[in-house]
């Protein structure tokens, strides 16, 4: 067993910044974990805490049920990819990637295969006889990747490992690192900025903001119920729509326009309570006529993203008069720059948040029985 359990962790620097602030998780044996956050939230420092490289300011870690807090990180048998590779530059590619296992004391011959096996896996084949300088960025990554997988350890530890990674390359090593993981069972920590990596690669995630964790979830449930509006506005290649709304019996008022209150928050708000209306682009629909139900509001912007477009309607509200609402349409369906449109949000899609707090309205938990809310005071 290789579960990971953290009990009311923190990490204190000088001057009193709590990188980590009494934070409660638990990670399942075998699961591959996502820490997804802006700059700056704690995740990478809470990845090298479990790994031992950062000593923690209070509380436990315990991996397979055996409290390691105070443990050397050679003696957690876990394995870490870093962003900037930590390559032994006198060393090939080969003996790089089998060094762990040499300090394993496995046969030179059979680490050697092991080394080529797992190189093969990552595009790495032609280049065993390289050092590090003799390699791009994304091949060094590559080789660090290579490096960690190989010596097969109890938790596999990465922090962003294929942000240098190209395109179609990045494509490759997740499906490999994923198709690996799952073979293998290892249980698996992975840090990115990257919400495309997090949704496709993770078996459950945690949306991280200040040493905190404001979210846990399956990538579904954090992608489709965010439970803030700060989750909201974070998950997806494009944010969630995020309108000022006060609630009228039961109707919504939104931008101009009235809509129907969602049935399942009817009963946990209050008539004439300030809230925020919210809708994925994805679950929207562009109508070039009048809709009763649409927000109304005229093209700004039209941006090819392949196989549909992302439309931008400027609408009423806001600060300066106008706030953006932003819809998907399929491909060969662009309006024209200028024209009118309403945007059609898909009832059952709506989610409705407290104003003053940015709560989900009527879900008090983030889904999978988990807390919306894991840190100090909770």
């Amino acid at each position: 067993m290789a579960d990971i359990e953290l009990r009311r962790l923190v990490k204190e620097y000088p001057g009193g910044v709590r990188a980590v602030d009494g934070l409660d998780l638990t990670i399942a044996d075998g699961e591959f974990f996502a820490l997804l956050g802006p700059s700056g939230c704690g995740k990478t420092t809470l990845l090298r805490s479990i790994a031992g490289l950062e000593t923690v300011t209070g509380g436990h870690i315990l991996i397979g049920g055996r409290d390691v807090t105070g443990l050397a990180p050679g003696a957690r048998d876990i394995a870490m990819v870093f962003q900037d590779y930590a390559l032994f530059p006198h060393m090939t590619v080969r003996d790089n990637i089998a060094y762990p296992l040499r300090i394993r004391k496995m046969g030179r011959p059979e680490r050697h295969a092991k080394a080529e096996e797992t190189a093969e896996g990552l595009s790495l084949g032609g280049l065993l006889d390289r050092r590090p300088g003799q390699l791009s960025g994304g091949q060094q990554q590559r080789a660090a990747l290579a490096r960690a997988v190989a010596c097969h350890p109890k938790v596999f530890l990465f922090d962003e490992p294929l942000s240098n990674l190209d395109a179609r390359l990045r494509l490759e090593a997740r499906t490999f690192l994923k198709r690996l993981q799952r073979d293998l069972g290892v249980t698996t920590v992975f840090v990115t900025h990257d919400q495309a990596e997090a949704l496709a690669m993770s078996d459950r995630m945690a949306v991280m903001d200040a040493g905190r964790i404001r979210q846990i979830g399956t990538p579904t449930e954090v992608f489709q119920r965010p439970a803030s509006t700060f989750v909201a506005s974070f998950i997806g290649s494009t944010p969630m729509n995020l309108l000022d709304a006060v609630a009228d019996r039961d109707t919504l008022r939104v931008a101009g326009t009235t809509l129907p209150l969602p049935a399942a928050a009817g009963p946990h708000v209050r008539d004439g309570e300030k809230l925020v209306f919210a809708a994925r682009p994805e679950y929207m629909t562009l109508h070039r006529e009048a809709e009763p139900t649409g927000i109304e509001g005229v093209v700004a912007i039209v941006e090819n993203m392949g196989v549909g477009s992302l439309v931008s309607l400027e609408v009423p509200g806001g600060a300066d008069g106008a706030r953006i609402v932003q819809v998907t349409v399929p491909e060969g369906q662009e309006p024209e720059i200028g024209s009118r449109g309403w945007a059609v949000a898909a009832p059952e899609r709506v989610l409705l948040y407290r104003h003053d707090d940015g709560e989900l309205v009527g879900s008090e938990r983030a889904g999978a029985g988990e807390p919306v809310l894991a840190g100090a005071g909770d």
